[in-house]
């Protein structure tokens, strides 16, 4: 069982990534998942957390993940608004951060709450390839680099999710993923 948590900011489209998470893991590789969202105040701008367990086993819960292994966050300027996220984290928990900035890499991992980080700038791969700064796509292609999910997986899930404008969003995956680094 893999347990993330997804953190952004509405309009990111953090709660659409987590579903499209979901069906690539439950579509394209067989395996099984839950997504749970947390909306919080439902406006753009304000902090939004989506929770998701993936299993290769029926994943029985239905609640918010409070332990987990893996976090993703999709604005590196969260941490400025005052949003803890590494609550449950330990010193193995991995993140996948949305950063185009090594001032903002630096202070992650001065939190001391995760053991391997991953780096993609998925904004500046959104908005070559769809010409917009919605990065939960191109965040789904970073995430793939940690191998929970396969690229391949991702791309057919945004594919299925995004209808006209999957082709798009297939590419934005793609680019974060070709440029998603260990840091």
């Amino acid at each position: 069982m893999v347990k993330l948590k997804f953190y952004g900011i509405g309009g990111q489209g953090a709660v659409t990534a987590a579903k499209v998470l979901s069906e690539a893991v439950s579509l394209f590789e067989g395996r099984y998942a839950i997504t749970v969202p947390a909306y919080g105040h439902e406006r753009r701008g304000a902090p939004v957390f989506a929770h998701i367990i993936v299993d290769d086993e029926p994943v029985l819960l239905n609640c918010y993940v409070y332990d987990p292994d893996i976090v993703v966050v999709m604005d590196e300027g969260i941490i400025d608004k005052k949003v803890d996220v590494t609550e449950g984290c330990t010193g193995s928990t991995v993140l996948v951060l949305n950063s185009g900035s090594e001032d903002y890499v630096s202070r992650y991992r001065q939190l001391g709450a995760f053991g391997d980080i991953y780096v993609c700038d998925a904004t500046a791969a959104a908005e070559r390839n769809m010409g917009l700064s919605i990065p939960n796509s191109a965040m789904l292609g970073a995430l793939a680099k940690t191998g929970l999910v396969s690229i391949e997986a991702v791309e057919k899930a945004v594919a299925d999710s995004f209808g006209k404008v999957g082709e798009v969003n297939v590419n934005a995956a793609r680019d974060a993923y070709e440029h998603t680094r260990k840091a």
